[in-house]
Order: C-alpha cells, then structure tokens, then sequence
C-alpha cells in the first residue's frame, strides 16, 4: 500500500477511551515553536499519555478536567493559565507545583542579583603603588646604564667594525677622502670615526643617558602597569588626559620595553554571571576546589551575594527535606533582606503559594510529563510535512 494509504487507516484507528488519572501531570508541547501550542496530559502514576489537546487555552484544559472528574492531584509547571484552569476544572484537587520549574525560578533571581554586583566578580589587584615602585626599582630597562655605551645590537656592533677600519687605513697613511671612497661613508663619518679613540666614545649619548618628554609620566605608567593596565593605548589615553605632550609611538616604544622587561602576571580571568549562578545554585560537593575557593572570595567580598547565597542553601533545605510548610518562614526572612530579585520571586511564589507548597511537600513532580514532551518532538521531526494534530494524537496515544 501507499503512504497516504497507510497514514488514512492510521487516522481511522478507533479511539480506547483512557481511564481518569489519580494523578493527573500538565504540560504544554509546541506544534510550531513561538506560534501554536498544545497540551500534553501525562498518568504520574503509570507514566502513560493520556490524551492530546489543540490548544493550551484555559477554558480547553478546564473542560476536559470537568469532563473526566476523579483527578485527586494535578502536577503543572508554574503557568498562571493551567493554575486557573484546576481551579476551574477540578476544584478539590491538589495541584501541585513543579520543583525543577521553581528552583529555575529560583535560579532566575540569583542571576540578576549576581548581574547587579557583577563589579565585585573580579579579584581586587593585590599591588599597590609602593609594590609597583619597588618592582620598577629593582628592574633594569634600559640595556645599559645612563652612562654606559650599548654593548650589543646590530648598529653598535657595525660602528665597531667601521670604526676599526677606519683606523686600519689611517695608520697606512690613507687620506680621509679615500677611506670614504673605500668603505661607501661619507666624509663626516669617516672625520668623525677618525677623531674617537674608540668606538664607545661613538656609542655613549647615542641611546642613553638622553631625557624622554614620557620622563615625568613613567611613574604613573609604572603604577598603572602593576595593576595590570598593559594595553599601550589605553595608557598612552591615560597620560595625555595627565598632559602628556607627545605621540603614541613613544608610548609603545616604552611599553614594548616594560613588556620584555617586568615580570607580569595578569591577573586572573573574572567569573561570568552565569558561572556564580551556577556556582550558587549547585550543591556545595560538586563544586571543584578551585571554584569553591572563588566563590567564597567573592561572597567575602560583596555582601548581598553572601545573603542571597544564605537564602538559596535554607531554599534547597526545603525542597530536599520536603519542609513545604516551613516555606512561610523562608518568605520573611528573604523580605526582610535588602534583595530585589529574590523579593520579586517571593511575590510570584505568592500568587501560587498553595501549589508551591504542595510541590515542596508530596513526591509528585512533572518528570513524566517533560520526558514525554520530548518524544512528541522526535515524532514530529519523524513525520516532517504530515505532523498534523489528528495524526501526531493518534500516534503518541496508540503508542502507549
């Protein structure tokens, strides 16, 4: 038979009417992503679909609730419209809220905490300007002292050579004029390298001992090279706002010398926002040494971080010792810290209070319900272009 054929005898199946749950779990899959939705309704207890709905609308779920009564608890994510639709729909059952979906809202709040101190997240440099003054005291740039020639380098060592020729020539009774004509110099050089000595009287002053209008701003660059500024132009930025008259080339020339020269370390790279949140919300035993080190220098350093990790651990008490009704207590004191993110996820756990208890109290959770969201997605990446809603029910219900 064609594909069509058997995809017309798929959709005549009959339908077996499904049991009414006991436990009922709630969530919504996407038919198009960001555009139509629908919603799954999963048995906790045996783990089984349930049935399909076209839409996640409150008066569609509430309608199948009050069609099939028996439904002693629901368990939903944190969506204010199947909330309203329990409500509707079966009135005494218990609805409870899902704990991955509050602890996310949880996680959700310590981010934005953790991006309003993210200023705090990098390590304070440890050197101070007596430290940056004594390293650069210790430390010689320059390849010779003031008063000493360059020893070393392509142009010191061919005034050498020159010179000596020079010298060789005259003492063979050799006129200037001819020695310039021999060695390719000109006469200046040659009068010039015929009045040394040596060839060290040539070097001295050429390159050192001579003063630099960067001079009086090599201090501050000194400092600011310590704390770990080593970018030239930034520098070179930082002395003209000071009144550095000169050019950035000489800023670079300093800063290529500093940069062969001290011994720097840069400072250690800051955690992301997003790695403090992880560190703040994941149990304290699965952290490395080496993160758990960080983040206990960060919250030594910011405060609000301290407190919010404080609230997060008596939080996740909670949720693992299922102390639901303790949760009131968690509340004040969250509310009574200066901590805007978390106060508005306690609001929001506010309007759905009950469920929330509930969630960190029974044993039921949505687990069943998301692991069967993802099979509807391989399905429908299995029947691209056919996925219509009729077809797409029939397969996940026949499946189970």
């Amino acid at each position: 038979m064609s594909r069509s054929t058997l995809l017309r005898l798929i959709r005549a199946l009959p339908e077996r009417a499904a049991a009414t749950p006991r436990v009922l779990g709630i969530d919504e899959f996407a038919l198009r992503k960001g555009h139509n939705y629908g919603t799954i309704l999963i048995d906790i207890e045996t783990r089984k679909p349930v049935d399909l709905l076209p839409d996640r609308t409150t008066s569609t779920v509430a309608r199948w609730l009050a069609e099939h009564p028996g439904v002693e608890v629901i368990c939903r994510d944190r969506s204010p419209a199947f909330a309203e639709a329990g409500r509707l729909g079966a009135p005494e059952a218990v609805r409870v809220a899902d704990l991955w979906h509050i602890w996310s809202n949880l996680a959700e709040a310590v981010e934005k905490t953790v991006v309003q101190h993210r200023a705090l997240l990098r390590e304070p440099s440890d050197n101070t300007t007596a430290t940056a003054a004594a390293v650069m005291e210790n430390l010689d740039l320059e390849a010779a002292s003031p008063m000493e020639p360059r020893t070393a380098g392509r142009l010191s060592d061919r005034v050498r050579e020159q010179h000596a020729a020079v010298h060789a020539l005259l003492d063979q009774g050799i006129a200037l004029r001819v020695i310039a004509r021999q060695l390719g110099l000109a006469r200046n050089t040659v009068r010039r390298y015929a009045h040394a000595a040596c060839a060290d009287e040539l070097l001295v002053g050429r390159w050192t001992g001579r003063a630099s209008i960067l001079d009086p701003y090599k201090p501050y660059m000194h400092q600011r090279w310590a704390e770990g500024c080593t970018v030239a132009h930034r520098l070179f930025e930082e002395v003209r706002e000071r009144g550095y008259p000169g050019g950035e080339n000489v800023v670079k020339v300093y800063v290529a010398k500093l940069r062969e020269s001290l011994p720097h370390v840069p400072p250690r790279k800051a955690p992301s926002v997003r790695d403090v949140t992880s560190w703040l919300t994941r149990r304290p035993d699965r952290l490395t040494e080496g993160q758990a080190q960080q983040l206990k220098a960060i919250l030594a350093r910011c405060p609000a971080l301290d407190r919010t990790a404080h609230h997060v651990r008596a939080f996740a008490e909670l949720m693992n010792n299922r102390e639901g009704r303790q949760l009131d207590k968690w509340i004040v004191a969250v509310q009574a810290d200066d901590l805007p993110a978390l106060h508005t996820f306690v609001t929001g756990l506010g309007q759905d209070l009950d469920a929330v208890i509930a969630g960190l109290s029974l044993r039921y959770s949505s687990g069943a319900v998301e692991g069967h969201n993802n099979k509807i997605k391989m399905l429908k990446r299995q029947m691209f272009g056919r996925a219509n809603f009729d077809l797409l029910r029939l397969r996940v219900l026949h499946a189970a």
